[in-house]
């Protein structure tokens, strides 16, 4: 089993600004501010995953499991894995000649996953890393498989990261990023502009007992590329046969992309 380690911290200018939801700050401070929500809405996660997608989260969630391949035997890094809802059906996947770790930069969160996970009967069967995207602690050609659900919009290097998912990825090896997006159409847009930023503080206020963290939740998504933005940096990173599936209406977008 692998322990919880301390993330490995890229070599960044702390002093650069950044964005932090619609605010400039400096990266060093992105990062501790980042950390901080997660803290926060660890222990309600779950629960405010249900609420703010009526449930629709498990059905993007189950296509990226049925986009990956993934097969026994595989090994496979989930990125951000939080509480663990892919790393759960990646471990039933690969079977026990198979290795799934679940990685997050934040503790709090890792806690949270491997409580859940234990509870629910994956003891020994999922490792845990704490780790930041931006400077991955595995060798290069580590795994056939990497996934990172609703996580690369708050990494502060994105570029950084994509080209760390690729080098650890091995050849021929798939990387899923499953994210919030943008709809192409205009009306689904401003209703999505309307929810995010009316009702999604007003519930994590009352659900979670925080709405600033979900204001920067709104903010967040707003600042994420967009899906043909996301695909071209995909393939800056080094991947191949890189192509995006839109959900809800554009509202999330699965991308994927091949290490040749």
């Amino acid at each position: 089993m692998t322990e919880q380690q301390p993330p490995v911290e890229p070599p960044v200018d702390d002093t650069a600004s950044t964005h932090f939801g619609y605010q400039q700050v400096p990266r060093g401070e992105k990062v501790r501010r980042v950390g901080q929500v997660f803290s926060s809405v660890a222990g309600k996660y779950d629960l405010m995953n249900d609420v703010m997608s009526m449930g629709v989260h498990r059905i993007w969630k189950r296509f990226t499991i049925e986009l990956s391949g993934v097969r026994k035997g595989y090994k496979v890094l989930d990125i951000a894995g939080g509480t663990g809802d892919l790393t759960m059906q990646f471990a039933d996947r690969v079977g026990k000649e198979g290795q799934v770790i679940l990685a997050d930069i934040n503790q709090e969160m890792i806690q949270v996953g491997r409580d859940r996970l234990t509870d629910k009967g994956y003891a020994g069967r999922v490792e845990y890393v704490q780790a930041n995207a931006e400077a991955l602690p595995f060798p290069d050609n580590t795994f056939d498989t990497l996934s990172i659900a609703f996580g690369l919009r708050n990494v502060t290097d994105k570029d950084q990261a994509l080209r760390e998912m690729t080098r650890v990825l091995r050849p021929g090896g798939k990387l899923l990023v499953l994210e919030f997006s943008k709809p192409p159409q205009e009306l689904v847009g401003k209703a999505y502009d309307f929810y995010s930023f009316t009702a999604l503080p007003i519930m994590g206020r009352l659900v979670a007992g925080d709405g600033d963290s979900y204001q920067y939740l709104a903010e967040s998504i707003r600042m994420h590329p967009d899906q043909d933005t996301l695909k071209a940096m995909m393939e800056q990173a080094g991947l191949v046969q890189c192509r995006y599936h839109n959900m809800t209406l554009g509202v999330v977008a699965l991308h994927s992309g091949i290490k040749p």
